[in-house]
């Protein structure tokens, strides 16, 4: 039933309001308040009012209160829906047409727009009018438009459901003038166009024009926040995975979520979208690591249920780890004739490059494969033997590809790690000694992997490996030849994976191949060639089939389609094979509807979006055509809030039952005089004063809780009060305490050797050397501390002070890990190994069967290389200038970190120290810098200098100075040599 702008879903129920006099008889009276009567055993009948009273009647504002509660709740459950925004009204005498743009456009918001059609044939049944519905995406092969009686048009509109295509409004229109023309009586036609507000081929003026020609044309549109949001997905710069948001509607501001999605339908990452108003579209990035953002099948707009919210992706959107091991030094070689230069830029935009530093071939081609690289590229790499050859088959064994470059190294024939041996000595094509010219490229075959690729004219190759024409055998696939038929780029399997050699160099040295577009696409296909890093399934496509796979002219049956609310389905019947030419660019159809075409395991995407795709709103419509915007939100169900209105009158009611019945109303009113009535109305007072300060009460003393509230991780000064709060420190853990204590101060450390000697000995000499940093620097080191190698956190310190014992063994596996990132960290160590004034072998000299103690400390230790500190050291002027490193002995040989770059930048290659970098990461000595560092309680003396007496321990402490202010400092020293320079510069 429907009054005006409110509807109501159970009508029938607003005949329970006729209860409500029944209702009102029988809360109109409430028994009487019981009377506190005394009871003592001996007067049991004294007192007691024989006389029959009878009930006093209820206060009218109460009754009230309950007849009240009793409609809303009979309101309530008739359901009454407040609907003012009425979006559209049926007028004229006619056939009433509904047209829906079942499309894409429209499924996010499908359900909205079918509820006005039964609104719309409802109207029509009562003002007994034929209905015509019509879907301008059929999901058969025509477009069927038929007048019919309200009844079964309900049933066409209930069989029409979204599209994952664009509708065919044209179409629509022809079948809607044909069914139309045959309408009796004739009449003008009451005309409503549901669409998705989108102009997909630029026919909406002209098919608004035609219906507005078979009567009266409403157009029901939604507003910005419902229009249609459609998604790409795409690989942006360095391999991002990028998806782009766009919209033809750019009313008002949409904002909202992208779930990146595995095959599987796992949700892999997520990134927010947001559209001002007046932009059509924005793009989004997915961070994710190659791994995982290889699984990525899917990219959907969350709460967008629409096939045009989703972008499906294929192995083409998925990024290949490809690794570059040059035999030539990258930093020597020029970038123009570099061999790994233009490999690097032709694969960049479309794969993960590993390019190894190292210098040595092993450890180059270790750092690849623990990349996880699929497709390994070696240029200008001859014989590989040893470990290298046996990790190398490993890995191509187990699926990955090989691809080499020949050289002037392959020209001594190789080795077996090729897909077919090669002769002795290389081919030269041109020159002035030689008969032959440069030679062009033969077409691809029509198996190789490169057919279909465009060879320019202009490539030619000057030089080249010859293969053994004797050992080419069916198992060596020839992908590219010359045009004198000899093979320029053979491939071949090898277990799983695949080999693939260039008879040519990577650079320009043999031919122009490597400076043309054909390099790029023929590298490109390469390295597709392996199974993608975290790639959930697919086998490596090679030889023949690879090429048949990549023919511009195959076919692609469907495997999968997207239906209209974008979900994944087998095909439907109508769904027909599309070539693979045709494959890229096209729009979706009843044909080709968008989903996966190809083999199971290498299928292609075909989106409802593509790159070159433009959304555009409706344009201007003719005159007389009535634009109406179509508001789904404006029908609101009343239910919850009259359920909710009688739930608060019914508890009202409670409270004043209750308070009735103690007197509450007449104590606080003062119109009772009732000694009972009053002392229960002073109960309850006391009651509710009560509750007050027990609420206030426990206010207070959660107030108070916080007044000692405990700060963990790091807290301010313990006792402090921060916003009214007092602080304080929870008692720290061990570990917690050790790190609180080192880095609260700069803090030195010594390791503990186990003799308590030794260990007493670098206590009392780093505590010593504080004393004189505090009284000669601005330094203010904390009290120095002993650290267990073996098991303790060293990066608190930035000095760490070893002595080397004699019994000093070899160090573990974890302590190494930990000393090589304390000294590639900036951290300082000085090992000591005080044996200078006893005449034992002394810093790096062998001694004894198993060499001396430091060596068999630094054995397996990465120490850098090391050398004698020279003039003009960091060390030498950091605070002091000294030009002698004594300690308790003087003499011995001072050891510091060595660069091969000379001061002045010339590059010679001479063996100087390090001046002008960081801090030195170790410094060995003989001379027992702890023994002459350290005093007594009293600032004297422990041990005697020798031979220098007080003069050499002076400039102990002051070697102790300059090493404290270069770990500080770093370069800051070194770096004053320029100031002259700069001053110079400067006019100064």
């Amino acid at each position: 039933m429907t009054l005006g702008a409110l509807t109501f879903v159970n009508p029938l129920l607003l005949g329970a309001l006729l209860a409500l006099p029944l209702i009102y008889w029988l809360l109109r009276t409430v028994p009487p308040r019981p009377r506190q009567i005394d009871f003592p055993a001996t007067r049991i009948l004294v007192g007691l009012d024989a006389k029959e009273r009878t009930p006093a009647r209820t206060p009218w504002w109460l009754l009230l209160l309950r007849l009240l509660a009793a409609a809303l709740v009979i309101l309530a459950l008739a359901e009454p829906i407040l609907n003012p925004k009425r979006e559209a009204g049926v007028t004229g005498t006619g056939p009433v047409v509904v047209a829906i743009d079942n499309g894409w456009g429209l499924a996010a918001r499908f359900q909205d727009r079918a509820g006005l059609i039964d609104r719309l044939i409802a109207e029509a049944e009562a003002q007994r009018r034929p209905v015509v519905v019509v879907a301008m995406a059929s999901a058969a092969k025509t477009i069927a438009a038929r007048i019919e009686v309200p009844a079964d048009a309900r049933s066409s509109a209930a069989a029409i459901v979204p599209q994952p295509f664009a509708p065919d409004r044209r179409a629509a229109v022809t079948a809607m003038e044909a069914a139309l023309a045959k309408a009796t009586p004739s009449g003008a036609a009451s005309l409503f166009w549901l669409t998705d507000g989108l102009d997909h081929d630029g026919s909406a003026a002209e098919v608004a024009e035609r219906l507005s020609k078979l009567g009266t044309l409403s157009i029901v549109e939604g507003d910005g926040a419902t229009a249609a949001l459609a998604a790409l997905g795409a690989v942006g710069a360095k391999g991002k995975l990028e998806a782009t948001v766009m919209r033809a509607d750019t009313r008002g501001a949409r904002e909202g979520v992208l779930h990146a999605l595995s095959a599987k339908g796992q949700r892999l990452a997520e990134a927010v979208f947001r559209l001002s108003q007046g932009t059509a579209t924005t793009t989004v990035t997915f961070d994710l690591p190659l791994e995982l953002r290889n699984q990525v099948a899917r990219i959907e707009i969350a709460g967008e249920r629409s096939a045009g919210a989703v972008s499906l992706l294929d192995a083409r959107s998925q990024w290949h780890r490809v690794g570059l091991v040059s035999g030539e030094s990258r930093e020597q070689a020029q970038p123009l004739l570099a061999p790994l230069y233009y490999i690097d830029k032709a694969l960049a935009p479309y794969a993960e490059l590993v390019t190894p530093r190292a210098a040595n071939l092993q450890q180059a081609i270790d750092e690849a494969l623990k990349a996880q690289a699929t497709v390994l590229v070696l240029a200008d790499i001859g014989t590989l033997s040893g470990n290298v050859r046996e990790r190398i088959e490993t890995f191509v064994e187990r699926g990955g590809v090989l691809v080499r470059f020949a050289g002037p190294r392959l020209e001594k024939g190789g080795d077996d790690l090729l897909p077919v041996p090669l002769r002795l000595g290389g081919r030269t094509l041109g020159g002035a000694l030689s008969w032959s010219t440069p030679q062009a490229l033969a077409a691809f075959d029509g198996g190789s992997l490169f057919d279909g690729l465009p060879i320019p004219p202009e490539v030619t190759i000057n030089r080249q490996v010859l293969a053994d024409p004797a050992k080419l055998s069916p198992a060596v696939s020839v992908l590219a030849r010359l045009k004198d038929g000899t093979p320029l780029v053979t491939a071949t399997k090898r277990g799983d994976g695949q080999i693939v050699l260039f008879h040519v160099t990577a650079n320009s040295d043999w031919s122009n191949l490597p400076l043309s577009g054909l390099f790029v696409e023929m590298m490109r296909r390469i390295a597709t060639l392996g199974k993608p890093a975290g790639a959930a399934g697919g086998d490596a496509i090679s030889g023949a089939s690879d090429g048949a796979d990549r023919a511009a002219d195959r076919v692609l049956p469907p495997v999968q389609t997207l239906d209209g609310y974008g979900v994944l389905k087998p095909p439907p019947p109508t769904a027909q094979p599309i070539a693979a030419a045709a494959l890229i660019g096209r729009a979706p159809s009843l044909d080709h509807p968008p989903g996966y075409y190809g083999a199971a395991g290498a299928a292609e995407a075909m989106n409802v979006i593509g790159p070159k795709t433009q959304l555009a709103a409706l344009p201007a419509m003719p005159a007389g055509v009535q634009r109406r915007a179509f508001d789904g939100g404006s029908a609101t169900p009343l239910k919850p809030a009259l359920l909710s209105a009688a739930v608060g009158l019914a508890l009202v009611d409670v409270i004043a039952v209750l308070l009735l019945a103690i007197g509450g109303f007449a104590a606080l009113r003062g119109l009772s005089n009732n000694p009972n009535g009053r002392a229960a109305s002073s109960t309850a007072a006391a009651l509710v004063v009560a509750g007050i300060l027990a609420a206030f009460g426990g206010q207070m003393a959660s107030d108070a809780h916080a007044q000692t509230r405990t700060f963990r991780g790091a807290p301010p000064v313990d006792g402090m009060v921060l916003g009214g709060v007092q602080v304080v420190r929870p008692p720290l853990s061990g570990a917690d305490a050790i790190a609180s204590k080192a880095t609260g101060k700069v803090t030195f450390g010594y390791v503990l050797t186990g003799d308590t000697e030794t260990d007493s000995v670098s206590r009392a000499g780093l505590t010593g050397l504080n004393r004189i940093l505090t009284q000669r620097t601005s330094i203010e080191p904390g009290d120095p501390m002993g650290v267990d190698i073996t098991r303790d956190e060293i990066a608190f310190y930035p000095v760490l002070y070893w002595p080397v014992v004699a019994n000093a063994q070899p160090l573990g596996e974890a302590a190494l890990a930990r000393i090589d990132g304390y000294m590639k960290q900036g951290g300082l160590i000085i090992f000591d190994t005080r044996d200078y004034g006893y005449g034992a072998p002394t810093g790096l000299a062998p001694g004894g069967r198993s060499g001396s103690p430091l060596q068999r400390l630094l054995s397996r230790l990465d120490v850098p290389r090391l050398e004698p500190v020279p003039d003009g050291h960091v060390l030498t002027k950091s605070f002091y200038l000294l030009r002698a490193f004594p300690g308790r002995w003087d003499g011995g040989q001072f050891w510091v970190e060595a660069t091969d770059a000379d001061d002045d930048g010339s590059g010679q290659g001479g063996r100087k120290a390090r001046r002008s970098d960081g801090v030195t990461s170790i410094l060995i000595t003989p001379n027992d810098f702890a023994a002459a560092w350290a005093l007594d309680e009293r600032g004297r003396p422990i041990y005697p200098t020798v031979p220098g007496g007080e003069q050499q321990r002076e400039m102990a402490f002051r070697v102790g100075v300059n090493i404290a202010m270069h770990a500080l400092t770093g370069n800051y020293k070194a770096d004053q040599v320029h100031v002259p320079a700069l001053l110079e510069r400067l006019g100064q």
